[in-house]
């Protein structure tokens, strides 16, 4: 047998740099790149290793924050349809527990990205070394078993011939559409730097096919005889639809059968807005047709989503007495929720089977001038929203997503993650194109923007990418701004200064808990944030990071800026403070309820008269069964 003699964090390099994903007959590399950070757990062994691998074996990036990194490997993993992953290499300590957001957001959107932490010593030549946690109880803990529950792989390399089943097994689960996410290999720093004798098999090419299951033709029939007996049938369109790469079968789906399709925040622009069935997006931050059509459907037919409890109402939504779901699902876990009838299989293979199967089957045709006509009145709605009548003011926040909707391409890609905006966005946002709009809302995780936008230019560097983010989500991660202007990677940053939460201070109101802590303001005298707002410049913050500023204080300066900021070649921020008042063109009230549990006693009649609201709307939940 022919062996190599490599340490530890080489032959990882080298065997990374060999991996393969195939789907439909194309090829992709599946660690594109690793992110990096070092520190004394990583610097001598992977970080050498990297160095000696140099930039054509495996290309290296320079992080400013480790759960920024794991943002923009997440970002990247889903622009490339989980089809290629990065990696993310830390130091053992905070550098490691800082992976933990990262990764859980990776888990809860079943996206790929391969962690890297550096672990204690093995060896334990002292003990404690520095950073480490020590656990009475038991020896072998270290701060990465923080990263067990987020992770959907974790394993711990304790000895160099550890290293081939674990990185196999790191493979296999990275390129497995149904098990995907975070997948750990903790890297003991004596281990990383010790040298081993490895088969050269190891780092042959290996391709790792990416499967596109077919529903068995029992469940294909059971599910074509569900939709022919339903009259008024709804498809809730998911992430799966994207990852799968399903948008034209979905189409033709459509298209064959008249079934209108709504969307969860992931399974936006699964339709072209101004498809027929698009009927736009689902649930609490959805629009009216689609929650209308929703509460009076005798079949959900849910295809690649997970059904949080945005996208249900809250388990309000779906109120037909006779409503039943057929869930169309690549895992078995997501197919069974809601006591649905099941499909596993891929979205496109499963919607090619049933297109299919229901051959000359058609929806009433007054069922569909029904949700059409709805359709039509709700894009009135959106124009409103959009439009400003006179330029020479300060914008509203709608008014900023109209202004954008005019400069970007079909193919641009729009990201968001938290605050308000999500709500906004999937109400009234017209996708034209499957990847255009990029919201992270499983986790939904404020500073995700600016990171996620450098994963996906570098996924697709050919294609203007727009981060929009509110002043609360600046101040949490703006640190990346660094690395795109190093890298030359031009991204758009939307940066909506509004002084405040103003999504949790919009919920605090009708919760009960009167925007308390939730403005970015001074003290006034009774103690309360009500003050002045803070004379914080993020405009002048961006700028010393590096990026080129464009200040808007205007609807007709904000399209100036934006125009400017599509055309440039360097990294480009377009700052513009919002009018935070209502106005006109304010987006439309939520179309349907979410549950956040309202204090059941309280003696300020704020909170009194929420838990009446409360308590009206939880008396429509109920269980699907």
């Amino acid at each position: 047998m022919t062996t190599r003699r490599l340490t530890v964090a080489q032959a990882l390099v080298e065997f990374l740099a060999h991996q393969y994903t195939e789907r439909d007959g194309q090829r992709h590399r599946l660690i594109n790149a690793t992110w990096g950070i070092f520190g004394h757990g990583n610097v001598a062994g992977i970080g050498q290793a990297l160095l000696e691998a140099g930039q054509d074996t495996m290309p290296y990036l320079q992080g400013r924050n480790e759960q920024a990194m794991v943002h923009a490997a997440v970002g990247y993993a889903r622009q490339s349809n989980r089809l290629a992953a990065q990696a993310v290499t830390t130091s053992i300590g905070p550098g490691a527990t800082n992976l933990v957001t990262g990764a859980a957001l990776a888990t809860v959107n079943r996206l790929p990205v391969l962690l890297l932490p550096g672990d204690i010593f093995t060896t334990r030549p002292a003990d404690p070394v520095l950073q480490q946690l020590e656990v009475a109880y038991a020896g072998d803990v270290s701060v990465n078993d923080a990263l067990r529950p987020v992770s959907r792989y974790f394993d711990r390399v304790v000895r160099p011939e550890a290293l081939i089943p674990a990185a196999l097994a790191a493979m296999r689960v990275l390129s497995d559409p149904a098990e995907t996410g975070a997948v750990t290999l903790a890297m003991p720093q004596d281990v990383q730097a010790e040298a081993f004798d490895w088969p050269e098999e190891f780092f042959a090419d290996r391709v790792w096919r990416v499967r596109r299951p077919v529903p068995e033709a029992a469940e294909t029939e059971a599910a074509a005889r569900a939709i022919r007996a339903a009259r008024r049938p709804l498809v809730v369109a998911g992430g799966g639809v994207h990852h799968s790469e399903a948008e034209g079968a979905l189409r033709a789906f459509a298209d064959a059968t008249g079934i209108p399709v709504a969307s969860t925040q992931a399974g936006k622009g699964s339709l072209r807005y101004d498809h027929p069935a698009d009927i736009g997006g689902i649930g609490h931050t959805g629009t009216a047709v689609a929650d209308d059509v929703a509460r009076t459907a005798d079949l959900i037919i849910g295809v690649g989503t997970r059904y949080s409890d945005f996208t249900t109402a809250s388990a309000t939504l779906f109120a037909n007495p006779d409503v039943r779901f057929l869930n169309l699902n690549i895992t078995g876990f997501d197919a069974h929720k809601l006591s649905a009838t099941t499909l596993v299989a891929d979205a496109r293979a499963g919607l090619e089977a049933l297109t299919t199967e229901l051959a000359g089957h058609r929806v009433d045709e007054t069922y569909e001038a029904e949700y059409r006509t709805a359709k039509v009145r709700w894009e009135r709605r959106v124009d409103a929203a959009y439009a400003a009548e006179d330029a020479s003011v300060r914008p509203s926040q709608t008014q900023v997503l109209g202004a954008l909707d005019t400069v970007v391409g079909d193919d641009d890609v729009v990201i968001n993650a938290a605050g308000s905006l999500p709500g906004d966005l999937h109400k009234l946002w017209r996708a034209r194109s499957p990847r255009q709009y990029h919201l992270e809302y499983g986790y939904s995780c404020m500073g995700y923007e600016i990171p996620g936008a450098i994963g996906v230019r570098l996924a697709a560097p050919d294609t203007p990418v727009w981060a929009l983010v509110g002043d609360g989500t600046y101040l949490m991660m703006p640190t990346e701004i660094v690395t795109a202007v190093q890298e030359g990677i031009n991204i758009n940053v939307v940066l909506l200064q509004n002084h405040g939460y103003a999504s949790i201070g919009g919920l605090s109101e009708t919760t009960g808990a009167e925007r308390f802590g939730t403005a970015y303001r001074f003290r006034s005298a009774d103690g309360t944030y009500t003050g002045d707002p803070l004379p914080v410049d993020l405009a002048a913050n961006a700028a010393s990071l590096g990026m080129d500023v464009l200040r808007a204080e205007t609807v007709a300066e904000l399209r100036e800026a934006l125009a400017a900021a599509r055309a440039s070649d360097r990294p480009t921020c377009v700052y513009v403070e919002t009018e935070t008042g209502d106005t006109v063109s304010g987006a439309p009230d939520a179309q349907a309820w979410w549950d956040v549990p309202v204090a059941e006693t309280a003696t300020r009649p704020a909170a009194v008269k929420a838990r009446e609201e409360y308590d009206r709307h939880a008396a429509g939940r109920r269980r699907h069964l």
